[in-house]
């Protein structure tokens, strides 16, 4: 039973260039003989479609464009298409999130996704109904179990407890299915390819049936699709794996033993997340209308990563970077932002704020009369900086990259409207040690300094005023991440993360940035998720809330 895997990277709401994208697919799958063709999860309509599924015509609309994709692929081979269906009975959600099979010129059949999402980036139970029972497709003669992306994501060895009291597969299983077929729209994190082959696998041994698992590619608003579509036999071995962050099409046999395809691919943290960046920076432009991007370069770590990120993902002559030096920028700030630069073969502009510094200052100087300099001043700067970056993007249409960092934003080490502006914050959740290890991961990619080791090996500064180190306000990056790590990531509380054996007083001051810099979170730009734990549309922790935790 030969199956082809269409692993593609749709946009959301574009249903006519999505059913375009598919029909393509298809029909160059079509030489390899494939029995049945696949799609990812709601490959029609984009995904994740998020309210757009609450607006009837849209939906309408994409029952219509399915129709017409099924006519246009009359003579091809079956094709399941992730669509949305609507729920014909006045109970329940409107919505089904379903696959539509493709036969013979119409939709022959459908089926439905079992197990909904609901947690960190999904909503599922907000829009669609879960199905009923278990769903056969048969295909030359085999009984194929059709399952949706969550379906398979309730072992034991995804969580320490069964999420869902129902469990799709044995379901599958038990009622006659010689394989299984999931259609997915897992979003990326670091390290998630190895839990996914190991619960494939897992499921394919337990239940003596071979898998077949094919995932969306492409970035689509803060969410990044790894693809890295694949199939188990039914021993649990692997036997395909289609392209890391690429689009590609995998074909197997499902009926024969023997590995077909395995794409190589670098689990290594820093390679995945890097290219998970480029990807999610290049689509996120691509998709919202950007051919150019530019950000502001002060010679620091955070904005060379940045800029090399935009480098490999929009192509170097479409990158501006802007140096803004003040009177308190060091000269080496200012030749290691050239420096990189060069380096990156991107364009630059130099603009001094040195002389709106001094009108804000003679500006302000009646009402801040008796108040001495300091984080007003401080955060002028900031400000002034992001209207000439605004400016420029007015101007020429270009998308502001902002370039803080995840460590960066949990604590507030950041100023709103100032620095924390921009279209998209490209790592927002890159912590800041791991800025400096996909640097030099970089460098020795690339078998040369393509970020300065200068910019590596300086203490890091927002240089806005004399002297000014970050650690002359937050504990050491190192100290930092451990703890936000332990709060953010792993949900624990200041009392758990003090009886691992974090200094008490630093713990609870950590917390207490984390908790007073959500007003700031709340009004950032996007940031492209490469963690399980991401402040974004998975975040919601209230504003105006109360202190809970004991305090030392």
């Amino acid at each position: 039973m030969r199956i082809s895997l269409l692993q593609l990277n749709t946009v959301v709401g574009d249903l006519a260039g999505n059913a375009e994208k598919i029909a393509a697919a298809v029909r160059e799958a079509a030489v390899h003989r494939p029995d049945l063709v696949v799609t990812p999860e709601l490959a029609l309509l984009g995904y994740p479609p998020r309210d757009l599924l609450l607006m009837q015509g849209f939906v309408a609309r994409s029952r219509e464009v399915l129709d017409g994709l099924a006519a246009d692929l009359a003579g091809a081979p079956p094709v399941l298409v992730g669509f949305a269906e609507p729920n014909p009975g006045r109970n329940g959600r409107p919505l089904y999130n379903a696959a539509a099979l493709l036969r013979d010129g119409r939709v022959a059949q459908t089926f439905r996704k079992t197990l909904l999402s609901t947690y960190d980036v999904f909503d599922e139970d907000r829009y669609f109904e879960p199905a009923r029972g278990p769903q056969i497709l048969r295909v030359d003669g085999h009984a194929v179990g059709v399952s949706i992306c969550e379906d398979v994501w309730n072992g034991y060895d995804v969580r320490n407890r069964r999420r869902y009291r129902t469990d799709p597969i044995e379901e599958l299983v038990r009622s006659g299915a010689e394989a299984i077929v999931n259609i997915s729209a897992s979003p990326f994190t670091a390290g998630k390819q190895g839990l996914r082959e190991r619960m494939l696998s897992r499921i394919a041994r337990e239940h003596r049936v071979p898998i077949a698992y094919v995932n969306q590619v492409g970035g689509n608003d803060d969410l990044v699709f790894d693809g890295r579509s694949c199939a188990f036999d039914a021993g649990g071995t692997l036997v395909a794996r289609g392209k890391g962050f690429d689009e590609d099409l995998i074909t197997v046999d499902l009926a024969r033993p023997g590995a077909w395809r395995i794409a190589d691919d670098d689990f290594e943290p820093e390679s995945e997340i890097w290219r998970a960046l480029v990807l999610g920076t290049r689509d996120y432009a691509r998709k919202t209308g950007f051919s150019s991007v530019h950000l502001g370069l002060s010679g620091g770590i955070d904005s060379s990563l940045v800029a090399a990120v935009a480098a490999e993902a929009m192509g170097k002559e479409n990158v501006l970077g802007v140096l803004l030096p003040s009177p308190y920028s060091s000269r080496g700030s200012v030749e290691d932002a050239r420096d990189l630069a060069e380096n990156l073969g991107i364009r630059t502009v130099t603009i001094p704020i040195s002389p709106a510094m001094d009108a804000f200052d003679g500006m302000l100087a009646e009402i801040c009369a008796g108040h001495p300099p300091g984080v007003t001043e401080e955060n002028l700067q900031a400000r002034i900086r992001a209207t000439v970056l605004m400016a420029i993007s007015n101007t020429f249409g270009s998308l502001l990259l902002s370039t803080g960092n995840k460590s960066e934003l949990s604590v507030g080490y950041s100023t709103i409207y100032g620095d924390m502006a921009g279209g998209l914050a490209v790592i927002a959740d890159v912590p800041k040690g791991m800025v400096y290890r996909i640097a030099r991961w970089l460098n020795r990619r690339s078998g040369r300094s393509v970020i300065p080791e200068q910019v590596i090996a300086k203490v890091p500064s927002a240089e806005l005023r004399p002297g000014q180190t970050d650690q002359d306000s937050l504990p050491p990056y190192e100290l930092l991440d451990a703890i936000l790590h332990r709060h953010i990531d792993c949900y624990e509380s200041a009392d758990e993360i003090v009886a691992a054996g974090f200094p008490p007083k630093t713990v609870h001051a950590v917390l207490r940035m984390v908790r007073a810099a959500e007003f700031k979170r709340k009004q950032a730009p996007p940031g492209i998720k490469v963690t399980d734990r991401t402040f974004g549309t998975g975040w919601r922790m209230p504003i105006a809330a109360k202190e809970w935790q004991r305090r030392e």
